[in-house]
């Protein structure tokens, strides 16, 4: 087998920003303002509505706003492609709010007390600005993220030869997609898996695109290998499944004849799900924002404790306050976390070559409390802020730590998994006892084994779970035991 091929011309590790977010807060923000200048426009001119009136003038607001959003939708004014180019965005949902308002506000003119030319002039001048501004905003926005290819996934295809060229060509007949092919990647090193298939080169093997995956960004593994040759395809697997990337095989490469409803479409390629990212789209935005509002709470509110804890630190023994180290976050990408200070400066670790152990003497007095009642952990709210963390996940762990003199990551299968998703300050495995010191094989396990069932079973109402079983699990007695 050739050793990895070099890949020239990396492309820049530019995050890819799912468009079903950007559509959705458009639309929340078009509903929003479009409903408020309806109902003000209906109800303000009005000195006295009847109960009638007032239940009319309602429902004719909410309809106008409805079928202004559902005019905007079908005109592709949330489409990806014209974020770039508010111009005709600005003048067609104009010109659509205008018709539509138009027509409601004369029929709601039969009744005199409310529509009417005022309204419709009222409705358009607030359509046509809301649209200028947001569209403009957005488009200043958008504009460096599309050069950048924020909003064009990268696929890479898994696979040569005549499966994976028809794939390709299947792909490249396809209408609308924003998508591009970065290469093609096989362990077969011979005329089954040429060089080249169409214009895209094989860059490695498959161990080169885990490799890849975790230097650049790739959005989407396709598949191209028959669903017969089952061991190698397992054996392909087993090792992509720990990437934070969409895992599909192609529909073409099986002989057999599925329901089109067992297939996902990208384009007029049908796939077959395999591994799916934990979090995208939509519930990765909203996860995130959770995350940001919720630490920014915490820290106002933690911020004497946080106060005192500094000074108390700075009282019993000289050097700063915080302890920076280096440890694993999302993708295997290095984070540097930050804690409050637990052992003297010319004692601490910053590998965590050697883990914690009760009466440890590199401990202060007062690290032996903020460890025990994991205040030590509370300036990684300040990584949450920053994205590097989330509040609920897997705990980050440092470069090189270990159970029983061994690297975790040469303990467990898989472990490199629990990277799929952002790691946390507090996470399922916590909650459940396995927090404190990992000196057996069983408690790396046992924290991995917790790790990924949260990351399988992610929903916001977990995370919430976890969150308030978080300040009872620190008082629980399994807890106590194994926090140092």
């Amino acid at each position: 087998m050739k050793p990895m091929k070099m890949i020239e011309a990396a492309a820049p590790k530019t995050p890819y920003i799912e468009p079903e977010v950007i559509q959705r807060l458009l639309k929340l923000g078009d509903a929003m303002v479009l409903t408020l200048a309806a109902l003000a426009l209906l109800f303000w001119p009005a000195t006295a509505l009847s109960g009638y009136e007032s239940t009319l003038a309602f429902l004719l607001g909410l309809l106008l706003m409805f079928a202004t959003l559902l005019a905007w939708r079908a005109a592709g004014l949330y489409e990806v492609g014209r974020w770039t180019a508010p111009g005709r965005v600005v003048l067609g949902g104009l010109l659509l709010a205008m018709v539509i308002g138009g027509a409601l506000f004369t029929l709601g003119a039969l009744v005199p007390s409310i529509g009417g030319w005022r309204a419709f002039a009222g409705w358009s001048l607030t359509a046509g600005v809301w649209l200028l501004i947001s569209r403009g905003a957005l488009a200043l926005w958008a504009r460096p993220k599309a050069q950048a290819g924020a909003f064009r996934r990268r696929i890479a295809i898994v696979g040569g030869g005549a499966a994976a060229q028809r794939a390709i060509d299947t792909l490249e007949r396809s209408s609308g997609l924003d998508i591009e092919i970065i290469g093609l990647f096989d362990d077969r090193d011979d005329e089954r898996s040429p060089e080249q298939v169409r214009r895209y080169r094989k860059l490695g093997d498959i161990a080169a695109l885990y490799d890849y995956a975790r230097r650049q960004r790739v959005d989407l593994i396709v598949v191209a290998i028959p669903l017969a040759a089952e061991q190698r395809l397992m054996q392909m697997l087993g090792k992509l499944w720990e990437l934070p990337v969409d895992i599909r095989i192609s529909g073409q490469a099986s002989q057999l004849k599925l329901s089109p409803r067992a297939y996902e479409f990208l384009g007029e390629l049908p796939l077959l799900a395999v591994f799916d990212t934990p979090l995208h789209g939509w519930s990765w935005f909203v996860k995130g924002a959770l995350d940001r509002v919720l630490a920014a709470l915490m820290i106002v509110a933690f911020s004497p404790v946080m106060a005192a804890v500094a000074l108390a630190i700075r009282l019993e023994s000289a050097g700063p306050v915080l302890f920076r180290q280096k440890r694993y976050g999302f993708n295997n990408e290095l984070i540097e976390i930050y804690k409050f200070r637990s052992m003297y400066v010319d004692r601490c670790d910053a590998t965590a070559s050697k883990l914690v152990t009760k009466d440890d003497p590199r401990v202060t007095k007062v690290g032996r409390f903020i460890r025990k009642t994991s205040i030590d952990e509370l300036p990684q709210l300040f990584n949450v802020l920053k994205g590097e963390l989330s509040l609920v996940g897997p705990r980050p762990h440092a470069t090189e730590a270990k159970a029983a003199d061994t690297l975790y990551q040469e303990v467990v299968d898989g472990y490199f998994a629990r990277h799929k998703v952002k790691p946390g300050i507090t996470g399922w495995a916590q909650v459940n006892g396995w927090r404190g010191e990992t000196d057996t094989r069983e408690k790396i396990e046992n924290r991995i084994k917790y790790d990924l069932e949260y990351i399988d079973n992610w929903s916001l109402w977990f995370d919430l779970r976890i969150l308030l079983m978080t300040p009872l699990s620190l008082l629980s007695p399994a807890n106590a035991r194994n926090a140092y």
